[in-house]
């Protein structure tokens, strides 16, 4: 949004409510809330895209650009059915990609496919979900735009160590794990919990789950996890890039992913990461150099690979750095942009 408002375009923000909108909002960014939910209900998917067809009817967008998979599935038939000119959508990860029942995988691809015929600009985060859109005939020329985060905000910083490890009453010394998403069963929390028993350090756990997020609750896995004071959960939180200034490890043990932003603050932070081997992380992490990957939903190799990483610390200082010169040279913010906006034509 930044992006193409400093190309002289007029943008407005479509989503659902949120406290969050304040801050976009007090950047000048136009907001149009919808009721959008994460929900499989007909009645309230059927709410929703008549809503979106009613604010394009009136705005008369030149561009209606998408993302995530409901959501970008209504934006995409709604604005062609408003007579919208170009669509575009961004793919965050394809829901028949992820593991799950197979009716359910079988309507998320029915809805790509449709989706994808009524779509103009096909880009995706990942470059692995790029040849799916291809082979599964989804899109004809689908463009992996990647992810991006800035340098100047996410970068090593002993300031942010000393003064966010003091504040917690941990050692200086002390190795730090950290792990940043959503409370979810397929972040992979039960399989991280278990692990960290035999893992030499702290945990960290930064994240809340949201109200719309549905499946298993994890509050007792971290209830029995067995860590007592060597975990410390700290929530929802704003100075993320001075959390991972001040860890060692971060750690993301996920069933599925696209290809996540936390991962690339976390390199450009330099610090080693420990990933699943799925779409997305295995894009960014070369294992054995910059970090390691571990099968998902397993707990033997996930607690081997962090106990390697917090036995030995010239090995993190070694990762950390080649993974920071990777994010530096691939997942840096201004370069996705301008590929998303140029793609975008913009």
């Amino acid at each position: 949004m930044r992006g193409l408002r400093a190309r002289s375009h007029e943008v407005i923000g479509v989503c659902a409510d949120g406290a969050l909108l304040a801050d976009v909002r007090a950047e000048g960014f136009r907001v149009e809330v919808l009721p959008l939910a994460r929900s499989l209900s007909p009645r309230a998917q059927l709410r929703a895209f008549v809503a979106l067809y009613r604010l394009f009817r009136r705005e008369k967008p030149d561009l209606v650009h998408a993302h995530m998979p409901i959501s970008g599935f209504l934006a995409r038939v709604a604005a062609r059915a408003a007579g919208v000119p170009r669509v575009a959508y961004t793919c965050h990860g394809f829901l028949f990609n992820q593991p799950g029942p197979w009716p359910r995988r079988a309507a998320s691809f029915a809805m790509e496919f449709l989706a994808g015929r009524l779509t103009d600009i096909f880009m995706t985060v990942s470059r692995e979900e790029a040849a799916d859109a291809r082979r599964w005939r989804l899109s004809r020329t689908p463009i992996a735009v990647g992810n991006g985060r800035d340098p100047a905000l996410f970068h090593p910083d002993p300031v942010a160590r000393a003064r966010v490890r003091g504040a917690l009453g941990v050692p200086q010394e002390a190795v730090v794990v950290t792990a940043i998403s959503r409370l979810v069963r397929h972040k992979g929390y039960p399989e991280l919990l278990a692990a960290m028993r035999g893992v030499a350090g702290e945990l960290w756990v930064v994240g809340e789950r949201l109200t719309s997020d549905h499946g298993e609750d994890m509050e007792p896995y971290f209830a029995a996890c067995g860590l007592a004071g060597r975990l410390k959960r700290l929530g929802y939180r704003s100075d993320v890039a001075a959390i991972l200034g001040a860890s060692d490890i971060f750690v993301l043990p996920s069933h599925f992913e696209g290809l996540p932003m936390s991962v690339i603050e976390a390199m450009l932070c330099g610090l080693p990461v420990v990933a699943t081997d799925i779409r997305g992380p295995r894009e960014q992490v070369v294992e054995g150099q910059t970090g390691f990957l571990v099968p998902p939903a397993s707990v033997a190799p996930l607690q081997a690979a962090l106990q390697r990483l917090a036995s030995d610390a010239s090995l993190r200082n070694r990762m950390g750095a080649a993974g920071l010169a990777r994010a530096q040279k691939m997942f840096c913010e201004d370069r996705v942009l301008a590929l998303t906006l140029d793609t975008l034509g913009a």
